[in-house]
């Protein structure tokens, strides 16, 4: 029997409502640190992508304890691209916690994260965030959370969800807004009364089903879920049930468990703990884990299909290994191979000359892409592609996000037109301070690239939210509107001359003194063609000095592209070249006699 009441809880919320910050807070406050520890923000996001771009990227657990009841709480990621980690970590907890921004109210995800609770039957708490803000509405966002969780056919108990207002930042959580908070025992004590401990059937036979998987170096693969009923023990004989059906004989080698940050090496673990495990090299997603005399399967955990896809291709520039030591096809093979032992989200395919990666969206891929050039991979990308499904009656579906876009209403305008060129349907309007609220459902194909675009219209003063929102019939065709590029002619050094000279056409994306090849992209036009220009040419010296003509030459910033910008950026005849100390734009074919010949094939 075990020794302590247990309960699980996940944190959800859209991106930047604060789980993490929150998280920390809870740990803070429940005397997981000592009191000469340093302390981190956000010290659940752990990985170094994590830190750099302020998103939780992976879901990740720890263990708190608070009057005698033991509280597993899983940190969630926020972005549409991982909603599928967070739907699997629904099935292994007892209740949410859904933290709202108090002026922002619901977002996009927030509708997916909720609509998935409410189907296992959970109960949420209401966790409503940043009270402190000039523009809360708190009132207002409790009603809007009221519609949604109506809107979503939640039932009578859990349309009678509790309410706790806070400011995560400063670990304060009041029940009513008109209170002084000091702390979080608000929250903890509606965890304790809210949320039924999770029954002891100990020892009863045992059933674990594999919610998310991580990898050990030295360990392997590692299975993670909850345990059902029963006991885990190691060296003990059991029965995996795996996903199609059959059965196998199985032994866990190392048993851990949660206690605040660290995990912790046991021989058994008892019903209701999240635990993590070791010793099935083959173990996937949904598989469960049972006595041997009592083989009993659990409904199978449903994995979202990719929804964008990309070519990793092999980089044969004239700059290949400069940078990188990993640049062949077996090592990129070995790389994938690898991710998909944890990464079940993706879908990998033999094809010439590379690999084409499944995903579930730009950001899901292109961190795949930024881990790998860390690693010291070089590799070259093609432009994202859509994947199309379609239905029993042959009819072409694609995906569809949907789009939340808030900005000033003197640029409103230009952001609908853009939407409607690509085929969005407005779905609501709304106007208030001189900001409109759109709500759009837009085809995925049509969002690629658009962000910098409705950055420009806006100004920089709009905010833009999408998830995924399903599969629905072909919108048709869609103009790809992008000026033309400057493509460097010939090898060589870039010259600040030229570079000034070429200014004058459009927007340069290389500085001086940097290395380039014919074929690769140095600039962007100011119209719609393809230049191929010298950007290596410098001035031509002569005996005659004029005070005018010899001024020092003064640039403007290059455009500097980030990884997801310049996979948004390119066309469907160029590449990204990827390493660990640069990212280059350059064309598929290289040879400019060459690049003619094959384009003539499309256009």
């Amino acid at each position: 029997m075990r020794k302590q009441s247990i309960i699980n809880v996940a944190v959800v919320a859209h991106v930047d409502a604060g789980k993490s910050t929150l998280v920390d807070a809870l740990l803070q406050q429940s005397g997981v640190f000592h009191d000469n520890e340093v302390l981190v923000e956000q010290v659940m996001d752990s990985n170094d992508l994590e830190r750099e771009r302020g998103i939780t990227i992976y879901s990740k657990n720890c263990a708190i304890e608070h009057n005698g009841t033991k509280i597993n709480i899983v940190d969630t990621p926020g972005h549409a691209d991982f909603s599928s980690e967070v739907e699997r970590i629904i099935k292994t907890v007892d209740t949410v916690i859904l933290l709202v921004d108090s002026s922002e109210g619901p977002m996009p995800q927030t509708r997916v994260v909720l609509e998935k609770a409410l189907e296992r039957g959970l109960r949420p708490i209401v966790f409503i965030n940043k009270i402190d803000k000039s523009d809360q509405r708190s009132t207002e966002v409790v009603d809007e959370c009221f519609d949604l969780f109506v809107d979503l056919g939640a039932n009578d108990l859990q349309l009678d969800f509790p309410i706790i207002y806070g400011e995560a930042r400063k670990g304060i959580a009041i029940n009513h807004l008109e209170d002084d908070g000091k702390d979080l025992e608000p929250l903890f004590d509606l965890l304790l009364e809210h949320v039924d401990v999770y029954p002891d059937n100990s020892d009863e036979p045992l059933q674990l089903q594999i919610s998310s998987l991580g990898y050990d170096d030295y360990l392997g693969r590692l299975g993670i879920g909850r345990i059902t009923r029963g006991t885990l023990e190691t060296k003990t004989n059991y029965v995996l049930i795996k996903r199609d059906g059959s059965e196998e004989k199985v032994k866990v080698n190392h048993i851990y468990v949660n206690e605040g940050l660290t995990k912790v090496e046991k021989d058994q673990a008892y019903a209701g703990d999240i635990v993590t495990f070791a010793g099935i090299s083959h173990i996937s997603i949904g598989e469960v884990i049972c006595d041997e005399l009592h083989i009993e399967a659990m409904e199978m955990i449903d994995i979202e299909k990719p929804t964008l896809s990309m070519n990793f291709l092999v980089n044969d520039g004239p700059f290949v290994g400069r940078s990188g030591h990993l640049v062949t096809t077996r090592q990129i093979r070995d790389r994938l191979i690898k991710e998909l032992e944890t990464n079940i989200g993706l879908e990998v395919e033999e094809i010439d000359n590379g690999y084409k990666v499944n995903g579930r969206g730009e950001l899901h891929l292109s961190i795949l892409l930024e881990n790998m050039r860390r690693e010291g991979f070089e590799l070259c990308v093609s432009k994202p592609e859509v994947l199309y499904h379609y239905d029993d009656n042959g009819k072409k579906l694609e995906p569809f996000e949907k789009v939340i876009i808030s900005a000033p209403d003197i640029y409103i305008g230009s952001v609908i037109s853009a939407l409607n060129q690509k085929k969005g349907t407005m779905i609501s309007m709304d106007t208030e301070n001189n900001y409109t609220r759109l709500e759009y459902s837009v085809p995925t194909r049509g969002l690629i690239g658009y962000r910098s675009e409705f950055i420009n219209s806006t100004r920089g003063m709009g905010v833009m939210e999408k998830s995924f929102s399903g599969y629905l019939p072909y919108a048709g065709h869609i103009e790809q509107k992008r000026n033309g590029v400057f493509i460097a002619k010939d090898a060589g050094k870039t010259m600040a001359y030229s570079l000034f000279n070429l200014s004058e056409r459009g927007r340069m994306m290389v500085e001086p003194a940097t290395d380039v090849y014919a074929g690769m992209i140095v600039g962007l036009n100011s119209r719609d063609n393809d230049l191929v220009v010298n950007p290596c040419k410098n001035k031509n010296l002569t005996n005659v000095r004029s005070s005018s003509s010899d001024e020092a030459v003064k640039l403007l910033d290059p455009l500097k592209l980030t990884l997801e910008e310049s996979l948004e950026f390119i066309a469907n005849d160029e590449l990204v070249e990827i390493t660990p100390d640069a990212i280059r734009l350059r064309k598929k074919v290289l040879n400019e006699i060459e690049r003619k010949r094959y384009n003539k094939q499309f256009y």
